[in-house]
């Protein structure tokens, strides 16, 4: 439970800093474009996800440490099978530009992805 703490200690500033800085950057183009997510329900949705994913490896690294990375891949996946289910209603849209609404989900996504990435090689290592 402590190092789910420790966790949460870096992924909430880390959601914070950037739903912040998309949320000022999407008001100044939300003016010329209306976008089909609120910058809330992005990061709602990165935030329950990375969170369930370090919780997941933590419960696989203290029970099966030598399956850690195995199990990084595969929620990995999941979480990218998820972010295309969160996007079909975006995708099936028509008569949409949809270009800045993918680029305003995918570019948190990857960072996001880099965050889970340091800690899964951190939680990795320690072994």
């Amino acid at each position: 439970m402590i190092k789910v703490f420790s966790f949460l200690k870096y992924l909430v500033p880390f959601t914070l800093l950037l739903f912040f800085a998309q949320y000022y950057g999407t008001a100044s183009i939300s003016q010329d474009h209306d976008f089909f997510y609120a910058t809330w329900s992005i990061y709602l949705f990165l935030f329950v996800t990375t969170l369930l994913i370090y919780v997941l490896l933590l419960f696989v690294n203290a029970n099966f440490p030598d399956f850690t990375g195995f199990a990084f891949l595969g929620t990995t996946f999941v979480k990218m099978m998820a972010a295309v289910v969160f996007l079909i209603p975006l995708i099936q849209s028509e008569g949409r530009e949809t270009n800045l609404d993918i680029a305003a989900f995918f570019i948190p996504y990857f960072l996001f992805l880099l965050f889970e990435t340091v800690f899964s090689v951190r939680l990795i290592n320690k072994r």
